[in-house]
């Protein structure tokens, strides 16, 4: 997959876990779940987002060996 695409297919992905991480941490927050420190936009909520678009990219530029028969 070439980088770009890779790229953009991460920086998709970032936006889409940080919007369910901040969801997430609102309706814990609202059901007294979670603890009043813990904040929408937080590190938690980047961290976990950086993460999982990390992992998709390092995915998408895996290189695999071409067989040409």
């Amino acid at each position: 997959m070439p980088d770009f695409v890779a790229a953009l297919l991460a920086s998709a992905l970032f936006c889409l876990a940080l919007l369910a991480l901040n969801a997430l941490t609102r309706l814990a927050l609202q059901a007294h779940l979670a603890p009043d420190s813990l904040a929408e936009g937080g590190f938690l909520q980047y961290g976990g987002a950086l993460m999982v678009a990390g992992a998709t990219y390092r995915r998408a530029i895996r290189h695999r060996p071409v067989t040409g028969e």
